[in-house]
């Protein structure tokens, strides 16, 4: 402010107040010159600070002539300019899909004409689409029995910030790790269900799940070992948005102890597979697998071991994947764009 103050006292003789000698011309030019880097300088310091807001859109429909066209252009007609595209056309099924990241630059177009003006896009070309926010960060609850080398791996993936994500809960049958969970600050949910239950016991105690997802706005639901079949209500309610990790490579050793299953048989690679639930037990859609090598020369315990690192791998990848919007349902499969 100081030097504000002395360049208007300097530039007081071009108002002929009374220094008309120090040749007025000549310095009111460099107070001009100086307001204007002054100017350049602001503009510069708020246009590197400035940023455009992000969006992911998504969509799937029918393939037809001209998709990518029309959305692109859409796109630039509001004014947004396009980070990352992906699409494609699968021939069996005649469906297409789609997936562009953009930035929105044109500070006339709010979020809400953006919004509506897709929704009549969609609506004209009878578009499965979303708009989501590039930057918003979906609500995860995690899903534990006894077995916890994915939840501790989710978990130091959220905390590291490698995984994009809120974890209002996690949910567990048995009491393990609920330190593990006091250790993130993130509340622990005990839902105990004895083996052989009646069916009225397992509705209740997934009544209580179900007013978790609603409670927390929960966006994905992670079977992170959970090993308890859900019913095909609680199935249906978490369509699309629940993950399980299943310790094999599917469709190979489906159910219970699939690594004695692989050892018995004497495979030659051992694998893990994250695919979408469904009220078909390790049957859902299948979004992620991964396979390490073994031989002969390793016993159960070896095996699981092994497996055990390539679940937490897939995992969260599959979780990743869906939390950065890169993840389309394709019938009884799935179209990842990596």
């Amino acid at each position: 402010m100081a030097r504000l103050e002395n360049a208007e006292k300097v530039a007081r003789p071009c108002d002929n107040t009374g220094l008309a000698a120090v040749r007025p011309n000549a310095v009111c030019h460099g107070f001009r010159e100086l307001s204007r880097r002054f100017i350049d300088y602001l503009q510069t310091c708020f246009f590197a600070t400035m940023t455009h807001p992000e969006y992911i859109l998504t969509l799937s429909c029918l393939d037809q002539r001209g998709i990518v066209h029309r959305v692109s252009g859409f796109l630039a007609d509001h004014g947004c300019n396009i980070i990352d595209s992906a699409q494609f056309g699968d021939q069996e099924s005649q469906l297409f899909f789609m997936r562009v990241h953009f930035a929105l630059e044109d500070p006339a177009i709010s979020d809400s004409v953006l919004r509506a003006d897709f929704a009549a896009l969609s609506q004209a070309m009878q578009l499965n689409g979303q708009l989501h926010d590039a930057h918003a960060k979906p609500r995860v609850m995690l899903m534990v029995s006894k077995i916890g080398h994915c939840l501790n791996d989710l978990l130091f993936r959220y905390k590291s910030g490698l995984l994009n994500v809120e974890i209002p809960a996690i949910v567990s049958n048995h009491r393990e790790f609920y330190q593990l969970a006091a250790s993130y600050n993130i509340p622990f949910h005990h839902l105990p269900l004895a083996t052989g239950a009646p069916e009225s016991a397992k509705l209740a105690q997934e009544a209580k799940i179900i007013e978790l997802l609603d409670t927390h706005q929960i966006d994905l639901v992670v079977l992170a070992r959970y090993m308890q079949i859900l019913s095909p209500g609680l199935c249906q309610a978490l369509d699309g948005r629940a993950i399980n990790i299943h310790h094999s490579f599917l469709p190979s050793f489906k159910g219970a102890k699939p690594y004695a299953q692989a050892h018995h048989r004497g495979v030659k690679l051992i694998g893990a597979t994250a695919h979408f639930v469904t009220g078909d037990l390790d049957e859902g859609p299948i979004i992620e697998q991964d396979v390490e090598r073994v031989d002969h020369a390793m016993d159960a315990e070896t095996l699981t071991a092994i497996g055990r690192d390539v679940e937490c791998v897939v995992l969260a990848r599959a979780v990743k994947w869906f939390v950065e919007h890169r993840i389309l349902k394709n019938g009884n499969k799935t179209v990842v764009f990596r």
